[in-house]
């Protein structure tokens, strides 16, 4: 996704929707700030061209997980242009997913730094780092749409895995929107809880969140994240 190809080669949905996502312009409020951020930067990236734009997806086109976070963070996917990469939550994830054989190496710095993933999409609900770590409900909305067509897409994708409260209830939006289920009470959010959700659906599967707050409280340990995936790992065997 991130190598440029030569003027003749045939483009994917995948990488044409990704393209798409990067110039998304719905969200004046995101927009303006993912700009604030990449222009005054943190002191620590003072050298670093920041990303500041719309985070694309990215992973195995031919996944049969597909990981759903909440929003790029700004100093993190905001400033290295690929989900999950160059912040804390990041570090952990990456890890678990190295330690789970869907990662190829257990930490990411920069969206050319090689890693790759096998088996797995990791995506997000919400595509700008949005202030407070806080997208609107209306933002949500405006971004759905994408995440709609990497469903259609992905479709070898047999586990969906939410990584926080805000994912899980968004892919159950999708699902409700889509008439395959009638209402999200029957699905209450908790870490490590699995559903079948309706009949041609993925499997879901919820998670804590793998932010900061989270893990450093102990509210999630790299142990409880790993059992998330080696499960979802189990479901999709065979």
């Amino acid at each position: 996704m991130n190598r440029q190809k030569p003027p003749n080669s045939i483009y994917t949905p995948l990488e044409i929707l990704q393209a798409r996502i990067a110039a998304c312009e719905l969200c004046p409020r995101l927009r303006a700030h993912c700009s604030q951020i990449a222009a005054v930067k943190r002191r620590a990236y003072r050298d670093w061209d920041y990303w500041g734009k719309p985070v694309p997806s990215f992973g195995d086109a031919q996944a049969r997980i597909l990981a759903v976070g909440l929003a790029p963070g700004a100093h993190g996917s905001n400033r290295t242009g690929r989900m999950f990469t160059g912040d804390r939550s990041g570090d952990v994830l990456f890890g678990v997913l190295h330690r789970c054989g869907l990662a190829s190496q257990p930490t990411g710095i920069s969206r050319h730094d090689g890693l790759t993933l096998t088996g797995l999409y990791i995506t997000a609900v919400a595509r700008c780092a949005p202030p407070g770590n806080r997208p609107t409900p209306q933002e949500i909305r405006n971004c759905r749409p994408y995440l709609e067509r990497e469903l259609d897409i992905l479709t070898h994708v047999r586990v969906v895995v939410a990584l926080g409260k805000i994912a899980f209830d968004s892919y159950l939006d999708v699902l409700k929107a889509r008439g395959a289920i009638a209402s999200r009470a029957p699905f209450p959010f908790g870490h490590n809880r699995d559903f079948v959700t309706a009949p041609g659906y993925p499997r879901l599967i919820g998670s804590y969140h793998p932010s900061q707050q989270n893990t450093s409280t102990g509210r999630l340990t790299e142990t409880m994240l790993l059992e998330v995936f080696e499960k979802a790992r189990r479901l999709t065997a065979g």
